[in-house]
């Protein structure tokens, strides 16, 4: 039987898989993309004779794809923790669905192989910056701090090669990433003995640099809005902009938009650290949208919504009130 395992391009997806067929090797065919593709489940063939395994893409986006397959007989394992709305019942369907915001797919792979690779689980927690999860596990593994913060670093850049409208725009395919760490059940092996590790750290590194420099496009009561330019740069640092700093200011929320050729916009947008919800809600109000609650994205806010947007993200973050932008005051995290 043919096997397909489809799963989302970022440091979550990637290390969801990885912990999987590290505990059950298989042959499979390999469907995934930039973080932004999420329609995933589309590209495999609707036929009997195979079976599917889903990791970090929602349910929601894919209903449609998912209730082909079911229909063919197709058996489908699934694991995920955005918003996934009804979850089908059908013998074929196995969920594996956890939408609270501490959670993301690394960690339900890692509580569904009982923790046999857990570092990679790590690995995939901090890219997709659940970093009190993540310090949680290490702890169980008693890692010493130069341990974790190998791990972090790690993650962080594995997931900032997801970001970008094309896989043109990433340093290396997700795909061709995650088959240079197939080998690897020790992820401190892998840094040791690749070069890419370095290189996605290096030019990370570098975006964020970039990315430091702007101020603001509007600065409001709940948090703040930048907007990079139409550059390969701007749309790689995206996801790891709007991480740093959601970190650095736990009780602000942060959306970070990107320029397209068309000159329209691609968002990432995350909710305060300190309580880590909406950005779903708020993204899933425009077409495209749709996230966690933690954190969320658009993948094309036309270029005359940015207002509609803005009011939208305070409304989100703020209870309501009216978004009151300041266009020229600058909002500086220091550099980590």
């Amino acid at each position: 039987m043919k096997h397909f395992d489809v799963f989302n391009g970022d440091a979550d997806g990637i290390c969801a898989l990885h912990q999987l067929r590290l505990t059950k090797p298989l042959r499979s065919l390999l469907i995934t993309g930039v973080k932004r593709d999420v329609q995933l489940l589309a590209r495999v063939p609707v036929r009997s004779g195979i079976s599917v395994t889903v990791l970090d893409i929602s349910l929601d986006s894919n209903r449609a794809a998912l209730l082909a397959l079911l229909r063919q007989g197709v058996e489908v394992e699934y694991f995920d923790h955005h918003f996934s709305g009804a979850i089908p019942e059908h013998p074929n369907l196995r969920p594996y669905i956890d939408t609270t915001p501490e959670v993301c797919t690394s960690l339900l792979v890692d509580r569904h192989v009982g923790g046999q690779h857990r570092l990679w689980a790590i690995v995939g927690a901090y890219g997709d910056n659940l970093s009190h999860a993540a310090r949680t596990l290490a702890e169980s593994r008693m890692l010493q701090p130069e341990q974790v913060e190998q791990l972090r670093e790690l993650g962080e850049s594995i997931n900032y090669n997801a970001y970008g409208d094309t896989e043109t725009d990433l340093l290396i395919p997700p795909a061709k990433l995650y088959e240079i760490l197939l080998p690897y059940s020790d992820p401190f092996n892998f840094t040791a003995n690749e070069p890419i590790a370095q290189a996605l750290h290096d030019a990370r590194r570098q975006d964020m640099d970039l990315a430091q420099r702007l101020p603001p496009h509007a600065t409001l009561m709940s948090g703040a809005i930048y907007v990079l330019p139409n550059e390969p740069w701007a749309r790689r640092v995206r996801g790891a902009f709007g991480n740093f700093l959601a970190t650095s200011f736990p009780d602000r929320a942060y959306a970070v938009l990107s320029q397209t050729a068309q000159g329209d916009y691609t968002v990432s947008v995350r909710a305060p650290l300190a309580n880590p919800y909406g950005a779903a809600d708020l993204c899933m109000r425009f077409a495209t949208g749709g996230g966690r609650e933690a954190a969320a994205g658009i993948g094309r806010l036309p270029h005359d919504h940015l207002r509609e947007f803005t009011i939208a993200f305070e409304e989100a973050f703020a209870g309501g009130s009216r978004a009151r932008a300041v266009s020229a005051q600058t909002e500086r995290p220091s550099s980590r």
